[in-house]
């Protein structure tokens, strides 16, 4: 697969050839704005890796969730431990060494686990206006977690109308061949001068995963999701707006398909999977240099996971759940210090209250419940308290970012193996950058940044099965730390754009588990946290972006990851293989059409984690190509989607997935807008 990023470099250095000597390619038609910094910035001018999708990517390529998304995005590899989940890889890390941020407020929580998980999915696509990531930073702009980087979502904005009332709105239907998905969604938004609102309801119902050649029907894989989506914009005067939001997305009946085909289960699933978010945003324009604008978000989240678990040929069934009340507390001014010269700094508290039970239950035996110990200490409480202040300046031909960031935690938990524990670990973090703008199309970058992720309830307090092993609480851990160094390029021309970059992390005072010697429970080999590894993570990444004709464009990107335990000595556990995408799109007034090609190739650097997972094949995982094909067609207030995936039918598996991906089938979407 290396040819094909020859390809992609020969082609951005042709375009950046022919740019130099062709008088008509002036500065971009598109400017894409991001908020990596805290405050909007237009792409080419962010010193780091950035990789966006819009609601128009989604409505073009179709994806089944929010998580499946992702793998239209540049630099992100996906891995689905079962249908129900999908975690993003961002650097080679996932899970609780990356950071999600919804509406710029914390997905992660204290319970969030090292390695993949399906939080991510907890997310209704359909609510989704944007996607955001930025790579191999975060630290300083967001806090713990965002090691390998930071996904953010964005969901739909109201729209207040100065010319008066209005009122429109959508009725959708989503179909998939094989009773794979039946799925629907209302929404409708009311706007007037001084207040607009945006309200959505989604009804999912999801049949078994029907994978490609030999692989035929994945069961059990299937679930029902039912989601409730509201956001209200108030003008209380001309420079002040509140916003204010509700979300909460239901999952129920998820089967974990490879616990039940390859561990002896008769039942393994998440039941429920469940978040709800309420938050309320206030955005001031000020007319002072220190206090240009002033954001003040206040938030509360539920997030609920339920396991139910059941072994073939026992009588036990395994009830467990948790739960995770959040609040959220953030303040952010943005400053205009003088002309080249602005700043973000504010500060950031969130308070997580964890609850964890456990019911054994004789299912031949009336009331025969037995509470036991859930996964994690009961009313834990995990105190989150950050300060930072980011700095950009502008001279023109340069461009410095500079940032610092301080957190300090509080942690409390009881428990029956360690007793009371308190801890406070903290955190000092910072990030340098430098741009170098050649001239209004290229543009060279080198940043450095450190990161961080405090050890959390899951690391220290986690009693019971895990994955493939039985994990043990850990008390003594301490903040895992990174240095990472990039540089790149980026060109940004009329009709093209391209970005190449090349990466370098060090991981420090890793958190892993440790196996204890000699000791078996339940079946499972007994595993215990501890801060012992060094490690190191490199790669390149490059995309490119072109518009050839009015209406027809290409584009795609690649990526490459190398993992490597200094400690171990050996490769660092599921790290993606070399992977990429390219694209095609044509649209008209009426017509659409898009196909794209999506591959990975051979992963068979393999920790002995990953030789160990039964996830992973005998030998690593084996490379794929997946073609897909879209067409869309406008008729009046009607507008039809459909899609063609996989079709060549290929049997593959993203590296460390528990199930198939879908094999040859076909999706159609019947949009009513009003």
């Amino acid at each position: 697969m290396l040819k094909y990023s020859i390809f992609l470099l020969l082609i951005t250095f042709w375009f950046q050839t022919k740019a130099q000597t062709d008088s008509t390619a002036i500065f971009p038609l598109k400017e894409v704005v991001v908020t990596t910094q805290r405050n909007p910035k237009v792409q080419y001018s962010i010193p780091y890796t950035v990789s966006s999708l819009s609601r128009k990517d989604l409505d073009e390529f179709l994806p089944r969730s929010t998580p499946e998304a992702l793998m239209n995005t540049g630099g992100v590899f996906v891995q689905k431990t079962n249908h129900g989940g999908g975690s993003p890889f961002i650097r080679g890390l996932t899970g609780n060494q990356t950071l999600l941020l919804i509406d710029g407020i914390r997905l992660n929580n204290s319970i969030f686990r090292y390695g993949p998980n399906q939080y991510l999915n907890t997310i209704d696509p359909f609510s989704i206006s944007k996607i955001e990531v930025a790579k191999g930073t975060g630290s300083v702009q967001y806090g713990t977690d965002a090691i390998g980087g930071v996904l953010q979502v964005f969901t739909k904005e109201p729209v207040l109308n100065p010319s008066g009332k209005s009122i429109h709105g959508q009725a959708l239907g989503r179909f998939m061949t094989g009773d794979m998905e039946k799925s629907t969604r209302g929404e409708i938004e009311f706007s007037t001068p001084k207040y607009g609102a945006i309200i959505g309801a989604t009804y999912r119902n999801f049949g078994d995963l029907i994978g490609g050649k030999n692989t035929g029907t994945q069961s059990p894989s299937g679930y029902n999701e039912y989601a409730f989506d509201a956001k209200v914009a108030l003008e209380l005067k001309k420079n002040i707006r509140l916003t204010l939001a509700n979300q909460f997305v239901r999952q129920q009946h998820v089967p974990i398909y490879h616990k039940v085909v390859l561990e002896n289960y008769r039942l393994n699933e998440f039941d429920p999977q469940q978040r709800m978010m309420t938050y309320a945003r206030l955005n001031i324009q000020g007319s002072k240099k220190l206090l240009n604008q002033i954001k003040i978000i206040t938030s509360w989240q539920n997030n609920i996971e339920g396991r139910n678990s059941q072994k073939n040929g026992t009588n036990l069934l395994v009830k467990e759940k948790d739960h995770v009340n959040t609040l959220g507390v953030t303040a952010d001014i943005f400053s205009k210090l003088n002309a080249v010269w602005t700043a973000n700094s504010g500060i950031e508290i969130y308070h997580d209250n964890v609850g964890s039970e456990r019911s054994e239950i004789n299912t031949l035996v009336s009331g025969s419940a037995v509470e036991k110990r859930g996964l994690y200490p009961d009313h834990s409480k995990y105190g989150n308290y950050s300060l930072y202040t980011l700095h950009h300046l502008d001279f023109g031909r340069w461009i410095l970012d500079g940032g610092l960031r301080y957190n300090y935690f509080r942690i409390n938990f009881s428990d029956i193996t360690l007793g009371d524990i308190q801890i406070s670990p903290k955190a000092l973090v910072m990030n340098s950058a430098v741009m170098y703008n050649l001239n209004r199309k290229n543009h060279l970058y080198a940043t450095m940044s450190s990161g961080f992720r405090a050890p959390n309830i899951d690391d220290m307090g986690s009693l019971g099965i895990v994955d493939f092993r039985y994990e043990v609480p850990a008390y003594d851990l301490k903040p895992e730390k990174s240095q990472n160094y990039e540089v790149g390029y980026k060109l940004n021309l009329q009709r093209f754009s391209g970005t190449v970059a090349a990466y370098y992390m060090n991981l420090n005072q890793l958190t892993t588990r440790v196996k204890v010697d000699g000791r078996i429970i339940d079946g499972y080999p007994v595993y215990k946290k501890e801060n012992v590894e060094e490690a190191f993570i490199k790669g390149f990444e490059a995309a490119m972006g072109l518009d050839i004709s009015r209406g027809l464009s290409l584009n795609g990107g690649i990526s490459y990851t190398y993992g490597q335990s200094i400690t171990r000595k050996e490769p660092l556990r599921r790290i993606p293989p070399l992977n990429g995408r390219v694209a095609a799109s044509w649209k008209n007034k009426k017509i659409s059409g898009s196909a794209e090609f999506l591959f990975a190739s051979k992963q068979d650097r393999l920790a002995q984690g990953d030789i160990s997972d039964n996830r992973i094949g005998a030998g690593g995982t084996s490379g794929w190509n997946v073609f897909n094909l879209y067409a869309g067609y406008q008729i009046a207030a009607v507008k039809i989607n459909f899609g063609l995936q996989n079709l060549f039918n290929e049997d593959y598996r993203t590296h460390g997935s528990g199930i198939n991906g879908i094999g040859r089938s076909a999706i159609a979407i019947l949009n009513y807008s009003f």
